[in-house]
C-alpha cells in the first residue's frame, strides 16, 4: 500500500482565555485548502475519538478503491463477530453480504459499528486487530502523531486515542488525496434495506456551506464533531472533542466557524486558546515498533526546526524552487523576504528528525539545501 503524505503544518501561535473552556475538551479550526490553523485549543492534548476513528477505516478504504483492491459494487461477506459489534450498528447478520458502496455509505451517514468490522476484516484478512495496526501506521505516516487506534469503529477501548490536531489532519488527508469520495460524508439521508438513515451531522441542515463530516460518541469520549463548510471562496473545518452535549458541540462548532471565516475575512492572526478545565485522556503509550518509528521520522510534525532551499534575488527565481521543491519532494516551501534584498525558500515548523528526513532526500533529488534551528 502507497499513502500519500499530507504536508500541511498547524502552527499555533498565541494564546489568551477562553470563555467556552469547560463545555468540552479540544477544539481547532484550519483552513482545508493550505492547512493553515486559525484556532486551536488543546489541539495537541490525547482524547478518545470514538466514531472519528472511522475517519481513518473510510481513508483506507478508500485507498483499496483506488488501487483496485476493491470496487464500490463488490459485496463483503459479513462475518460472526462484525454481526456480533455493539450498537450503533445495521444490524447485519452473520453470512449476510453488504456492497462496498452501502458499506461507505453506511460508516459516513450512521457510523455502523458492524460495517466498520466488516469492511476491517475483508480489507485486512479477516482480522480486525490487523487492520487497526495498519490505521496506526497509517495514521504515522499521513503526519498523525499522537493518534493510536485499537479498533475500527472507536468502541471504548482506554488504548485507542487521539487528538484534535491529529483528526484534522485525517480530514484533510481524505479531502486531498481521495477527492472522488467526499460526497459520501455530505450525505443527509439514506435509505436501506427500507429503513432511512439521518445523518447525525445537524449542521448540513442548520450550517450554510456546510459539506460534510462526521460525528462521534461514547460515554468516556462524550459528543465530538468534524464539520467542514464552504464559504467566499474558502473551506474550512471546525474539530470539537469531548463536548458534553450534542447541542453544545453543533453550538460550538458553529460559533468556531463562523468565527473563522470572519478572520480569514478580516485577516486576523490565528490564535491558541488554552482550556481553564481541561480533561485530558491518558496519553498513549510510546510506540516503539521499527516499522512506526520509520514513518513517525517521514512524518510532518510542530517544531523549531526547518529547511532553507536557498535565499534568490528575485520573487520569480524563488517562486520556481517552491515549485520544485512541491513537485519533487512534496513539500510546502514558502517565501520569506530576509530584508537584504533577498527572498530564502523554506519549510518550516518541523521536528529534528522530519527536518533531516526532508534534507536528505532533497539533495538525493540533486536540490542543494541546508537544516536550520
Amino acid at each position: 500500500m502507497k499513502i500519500r503524505k499530507i504536508l500541511f503544518i498547524l502552527p499555533l501561535i498565541f494564546s489568551c482565555a477562553f470563555a467556552h473552556a469547560a463545555d468540552y475538551r479540544a477544539a481547532l479550526v484550519a483552513d482545508m485548502d493550505t492547512g493553515r490553523v486559525l484556532i486551536s485549543q488543546n489541539a495537541n492534548m490525547p482524547n478518545y475519538p470514538a466514531s472519528l476513528t472511522k475517519i481513518m477505516t473510510l481513508y483506507l478504504t478508500f485507498d483499496a478503491l483506488e488501487h483496485g483492491r476493491l470496487h464500490l459494487d463488490d459485496y463483503l461477506i459479513v462475518s460472526q463477530n462484525a454481526a456480533a459489534a455493539a450498537p450503533v450498528k445495521l444490524g447485519l447478520s452473520a453470512g449476510s453480504k453488504i456492497r462496498v458502496e452501502d458499506a461507505i455509505t453506511a460508516l459516513a451517514v450512521y457510523s455502523a459499528n458492524d460495517v466498520a468490522r466488516v469492511l476491517a476484516e475483508n480489507l485486512k484478512g479477516g482480522k480486525e486487530n490487523t487492520f487497526a495496526s495498519l490505521m496506526t501506521r497509517v495514521a504515522r505516516e499521513i503526519g498523525l502523531t499522537g493518534t493510536n487506534f485499537e479498533n475500527s469503529s472507536g468502541l471504548p477501548d482506554d488504548d485507542h486515542l487521539s487528538t484534535a490536531r491529529d483528526i484534522a489532519l485525517l480530514s484533510m488527508a481524505v479531502y486531498k488525496h481521495f477527492p472522488q469520495y467526499w460526497k459520501y460524508f455530505g450525505i443527509k439521508k439514506w435509505v436501506y434495506n427500507g429503513k432511512t438513515y439521518t445523518n447525525g451531522n445537524r449542521l448540513l441542515e442548520t450550517y450554510p456551506g456546510c459539506d460534510g463530516m462526521k460525528t462521534g460518541y461514547t460515554n468516556k469520549s462524550k459528543y465530538s464533531l468534524v464539520a467542514t463548510a464552504r464559504r467566499g471562496g474558502h473551506h474550512l473545518i471546525s474539530v470539537i472533542l469531548g463536548a458534553e452535549t450534542k447541542d453544545i458541540r453543533f453550538s460550538e462548532a458553529t460559533h468556531l466557524l463562523n468565527r473563522g471565516f470572519e478572520m480569514l475575512d478580516s485577516n486576523t492572526a490565528p490564535a491558541t486558546y488554552v482550556a481553564n478545565n481541561p480533561k485530558p485522556q491518558t496519553t498513549p503509550a510510546p510506540v516503539n515498533s521499527p516499522i512506526v518509528q520509520k514513518y513517525a521520522t517521514d512524518a510532518p510534525a510542530l517544531g523549531g526546526v526547518g529547511v532553507q532551499f536557498g535565499a534568490f534575488s528575485s520573487v520569480d527565481s524563488a517562486n520556481a524552487m517552491i515549485a520544485r521543491v512541491k513537485n519533487t519532494l512534496g513539500a510546502n516551501a514558502h517565501l520569506e523576504p530576509n530584508g537584504g534584498g533577498l527572498y530564502r525558500v523554506r519549510v518550516t515548523g518541523l521536528s529534528e528528525s522530519a527536518a533531516q528526513n526532508l534534507k536528505n532526500r532533497a539533495m538525493a533529488s540533486g536540490i542543494d539545501c541546508y537544516v536550520f534551528h
